[in-house]
């Protein structure tokens, strides 16, 4: 093939690209609804307010952009010479000559089809049957093109749509399109980011997000921090640091002549930090459960009895871990009552706010992080609440002596020279256990560049709305029950006069109880049958791929269903759906 055809197929790729993406766009667009409109905090909750298709356009004028800069002109040997004329010399590439022929297997499979409410959220099938359907056995000789584009459509097809409307499932949903033209350069980019000779722009606006993200923790003099792969590792480098500056020698001597340290966490905590005590020598039976109240919120006295505890044994507290946000109820630890007990015995302070943090961006609900300026360091993952897509996962420390450095660092000469043309302060690689790291701060900072805040602030305010319209209709509705009941603060709130039920954050947590159950006596029967409901209903959903909720027994209480609402593309009418849903599914059981 001569090099003039390579150049033309490359340009009709991206023809097709955009034609293709606009068709998906114009199939799937979603109009707002706004008739019968419902107002809950001032939010109306008719139709999704995320614009689909204005959100498509830009990835389909998007993707040619990466195509040329990101790929051709990134691989091209010639470019530099070429960088100040045009560029009619043809692309020396597989991937360009090769992009038309995925207009075929996109068309089909509908990689857009997550944000179709007529489109099932996932194709069940049982592992063994998913085996032999995706062929997954590795081989000496490679495919051919066309197989290798079917193993794409395959790949699509049997996968969970977790951009879907009706996907409750997780503490992630949706598709910000923003995010996922980041992720398109990134991942045509491959940089890594630890020093600022190979990843110069990600290091920057890793810089400036992080900086921001203090600011709304309440840091008004700065801190540090660094982007990590998950808020499980942001919970152990809690750890980590909290025992470095209270053990500094465990850097070089281990554990060896270490004292018998305690940290402590609610018993609502998530299990990530039983996981950082194991992983770190401390010893899960060195984290000491602190009870919570019936909404699973930490409470303090209970916190001052177990340091107290400690302390009689003879072992060294030096951590306490509140939660802001809490996986099943989604509840917030009072954190100015708990930042008094850790001022009183010198303990730090981690917030894990990796679900919660978010609703720092709204002036309506900030007040339920109170008191997260005092913390030492914080956990906080957009790519929940905010849809920052996976992962996108800070560490925030109010430290600024260099800690998270000392701590981590090894200073490998190959990478972290000192003697650098440039300002070697921004090879911070080196605060991270990690060696090579994905740029996640970008997709976060251009996502937010595209809405500002106010577009972050209302996610978080139609989110919550709509998981309080939602428990509202639970109340009403027969065979439906609440776990938790608002306070009586929450009552008298403006937004909820008349409202008696609703919950915390974006987790409504509810029973189904079926027509069979609705007369027996809530005695250990009806409960025992009671724990049989939600994984029946389901595995009928499931199999039906109608929508996607979790559910979970709690300490005493048997299986309930746990709904999180996240997608802006989410509507009323998606949550009045969930009800009728769940009820069609077990009404006969």
């Amino acid at each position: 093939m001569t090099e003039e055809v390579c150049w033309l197929r490359f340009k009709l790729c991206c023809r097709h690209w955009r034609n293709l993406l606009c068709f998906i766009s114009t199939d799937l667009h979603l109009s707002p609804v706004t008739k019968n409109a419902v107002l809950v905090d001032g939010v109306v909750l008719n139709g999704p307010t995320l614009d689909s298709k204005s959100g498509e356009r830009f990835v389909e004028e998007a993707f040619p952009l990466i195509m040329e800069e990101a790929v051709r002109k990134a691989t091209n040997v010639n470019e530099k010479i070429q960088s100040s004329g045009h560029y009619d010399s043809p692309p020396a590439m597989f991937g360009a000559t090769n992009v038309v022929s995925c207009e075929g297997f996109v068309a089909k499979s509908r990689v857009y089809q997550g944000h179709k409410r007529g489109a099932d959220v996932c194709e069940w099938q049982p592992p063994d049957a998913l085996k032999q359907l995706l062929d997954l056995e590795l081989r000496e000789e490679g495919e051919t093109h066309q197989q290798i584009l079917q193993r794409c459509q395959d790949v699509i097809k049997y996968s969970v749509k977790t951009g879907h409307p009706r996907f409750f499932n997780q503490l992630y949903a949706g598709l910000d399109h923003y995010s996922l033209v980041a992720r398109f350069i990134t991942e045509a980019l491959n940089p890594s980011v630890y020093t600022y000779e190979v990843s110069p722009v990600f290091l920057l606006i890793e810089e400036v997000v992080l900086k921001k993200m203090m600011e709304y923790v309440g840091w008004e003099k700065g801190g540090d921090g660094i982007f990590c792969p998950g808020g499980s590792v942001s919970n152990m480098y809690a750890v980590n640091v909290a025992r470095y500056k209270h053990c500094p020698n465990i850097k070089d001597e281990g554990l060896s002549g270490l004292p018998r340290l305690v940290m402590f966490a609610s018993e609502e905590c998530h299990y990530s930090i039983s996981k950082a005590a194991a992983f770190l020598g401390i010893g899960m039976k060195n984290v000491y459960a602190v009870s919570s109240d019936e909404r699973g919120k930490m409470i303090p006295e209970e916190l001052e009895k177990q340091v107290q505890r400690a302390k009689k044994e003879g072992a060294v507290p030096f951590l306490v871990c509140a939660t802001a946000g809490t996986t099943v109820f989604g509840a917030f630890d009072p954190l100015q009552e708990i930042a008094d007990v850790c001022k009183k015995h010198h303990l730090w302070l981690h917030v894990d706010a990796s679900w919660g943090g978010s609703a720092l961006m709204s002036r309506k609900h900030r007040h339920l992080l109170s008191g997260i300026h005092r913390a030492d360091s914080v956990a906080w993952n957009p790519h929940k609440m905010l849809m920052a897509g996976l992962q996108c996962c800070a560490f925030l420390m109010k430290d600024r002596t260099g800690l998270l450095q000392m701590c981590h660092s090894a200073q490998a000469s190959y990478l972290f020279q000192k003697d650098k043309f440039y300002d070697v302060s921004c090879d911070t690689g080196d605060k991270s256990i990690q060696c090579s790291r994905r740029s996640d701060a970008f997709k976060f900072w251009f996502m937010w560049k595209a809405i500002g805040t106010r577009g972050l602030e209302g996610r978080v305010n139609r989110a919550l709305a709509l998981a309080r319209y939602l428990a509202e209709e639970i109340k009403k509705k027969e065979g439906f029950r609440l776990l938790l009941e608002v306070s009586p603060e929450q009552r008298t709130d403006e937004g909820l006069k008349g409202w008696r039920m609703a919950p915390e954050y974006a987790n409504v947590c509810f029973w189904y109880i079926p027509p069979s159950l609705r007369n027996t006596p809530e005695g250990p029967e009806f409960w025992a049958r009671l724990h049989q409901v939600a994984p029946a209903i389901k595995e009928r959903m499931m199999k039906k791929g109608s929508m996607m909720i979790g559910y979970q027994p709690h300490r005493s209480q048997v299986n309930f269903f746990r709904q999180i609402v996240i997608s802006p593309q989410v509507s009323r009418e998606d949550m009045d759906f969930v009800l009728k849903e769940i009820e069609a599914l077990g009404v006969d059981m």
